[in-house]
């Protein structure tokens, strides 16, 4: 136990030389204005019950209302997705953005995605326009047929820049705040890919860049503003196995506070620790069976070496929490709620929380869920590769989103196929206007740029 202190210390040190002082503590502050950690927004509890941000947009329905479609309150009655007697926007299914139901239109469409400002996790810098010409990102770049938003972050930590920016599902793009400062913002509403990788996650739109910043989801940093977010290894993907990670947390004051926003471990041998970055000590060590307790976590502590390591087996989506710097350790007292840390516990002491009753209902619960995710990864593979087959045979395809199938395929091999597409109906995959069995469709789609068009048929017909 007696090397732990100065082991602690010289980790400390050697974070401290090798990043920049507040280099990874970037523009993720005020994460207080964000209502979501998680990249799909899964995680919103918020009050927006319009489609549109303030009051724009149609109203959305009664989710005690809707027990004619798949989700209501009737199938959520342990409040899990966060339905019930309201009308907010909310994410039961995992989908890419929070969403709620709407009246019908004459088109058939009864949900739509709501527009949520407050609902992007920190360390998202928005949807900007790209042009192409100069791009939106001036450094390098690359496609992937598997991108998600962190492949994008690995890729562009590792050439050394701020800024990844994801386009159009599969592409990936560097750059630098300067390229930020020029840059043209675009809605929201027109970053809607999903990305190629991974079915819950965004990446960007047709002349639109979906921008991070690379810190997200790092394995190591300096934090030193007087507030921001920590997140686990790989975030927004799952942390991988034999992830050792570790950050030094700094800000001006004498004490510090963290709130767990989100917090999934695989197992006990997954483990995260809080230390003293003075005298090394063990403050906190929470683990998969070992739960932070809710609610702001207060230490007496100017500075903290969080560390993370998982086993071999390791797979879980991981935590994000938030900090701020306290100027007082005695001061303000504890808010209601609040989980107070006396300073200088025994090294080595573990003094983390005792599991929550229930621990056991909610292992039993994940296994369910791993279940049915394992499940619906194996459905969705056998989706994809139908899509993949129909398209080297150059046959044509409509996948609408939460509605029953409006076109099968065509019957004639020897067509050729365009991309269209419109939101929020999924993606529309006809043949060139003309054909008399899309001629009614392609009033109410939108094509794809031509370097767009190009660019997938490449990667298609390169699977």
């Amino acid at each position: 136990m007696g090397t732990r202190a100065p082991q602690g210390l010289l980790l400390l040190l050697l974070l401290r030389l090798l990043l920049p002082r507040g280099a990874s503590a970037g523009s993720l502050h005020s994460p207080g204005l964000s209502e979501c950690f998680r990249v799909n927004g899964a995680d919103y509890r918020g009050h927006q019950n319009r489609t549109g941000p303030r009051g724009a947009g149609r109203p959305c329905l009664y989710w005690d209302q809707t027990q004619q479609h798949s989700y209501s309150s009737a199938s959520d009655p342990h409040g899990r997705w966060g339905l019930g007697a309201h009308n907010f926007c909310r994410n039961p299914d995992g989908d890419v953005q929070p969403w709620c139901y709407v009246a019908e239109t004459e088109e058939g469409i009864y949900w739509r995605y709501c527009d949520i400002p407050t609902c992007h996790m920190p360390g998202y810098l928005g949807c900007f326009v790209d042009s192409g010409a100069p791009p939106a990102l001036s450094g390098p770049s690359g496609t992937s047929t598997k991108l998600t938003v962190q492949v994008c972050l690995r890729f562009c930590r590792m050439k050394g820049y701020q800024l990844a920016g994801v386009e159009a599902g599969y592409a990936c793009f560097c750059g630098s705040e300067s390229d930020l400062a020029r840059g043209r913002p675009a809605p929201a509403t027109d970053c809607d890919q999903i990305c190629f990788g991974h079915p819950g996650q965004l990446c960007g739109g047709d002349g639109r860049l979906g921008i991070y910043e690379v810190s997200v989801g790092s394995c190591q940093g300096n934090w030193t503003a007087p507030q921001g977010v920590i997140y686990s290894p790989d975030f927004p993907d799952e942390y991988g196995p034999d992830r050792n990670c570790s950050w030094a947390l700094g800000p001006p004051g004498a004490a510090l506070e963290l709130t767990f926003r989100l917090f999934e471990l695989a197992d006990p041998r997954d483990q995260l620790e809080l230390r003293d970055a003075a005298s090394g000590s063990l403050l906190r060590a929470f683990d998969g069976a070992r739960p932070p307790p809710p609610g702001p976590l207060r230490l007496r502590s100017a500075a903290l070496l969080l560390t993370f390591r998982s086993d071999a087996r390791g797979h879980a989506q991981g935590f994000a929490l938030t900090y701020r710097g306290l100027q007082d350790a005695d001061d303000p007292a504890p808010s209601k709620g609040s989980a107070q840390t006396p300073a200088g516990p025994p090294d080595g002491a573990n003094v983390s929380c005792s599991p929550r009753p229930g621990a056991p209902e909610a292992a039993i619960g994940a296994q369910v869920f791993l279940t049915v995710t394992a499940a619906s990864v194996l459905l969705l593979l056998l989706l994809l590769l139908s899509l993949l087959r129909l398209l080297r045979g150059r046959s044509c395809l409509l996948a609408p989103g939460k509605g029953p199938p409006a076109l099968g395929p065509s019957r004639d091999p020897a067509r050729s196929w365009a991309v269209w597409y419109r939101r929020p109906r999924g993606v529309a995959l006809p043949c060139p206007p003309g054909d008399p069995q899309v001629e009614s469709l392609t009033a109410s789609y939108r094509p794809l740029s031509a370097s767009s068009q190009s660019s997938l048929r490449s990667l298609i017909s390169a699977l």
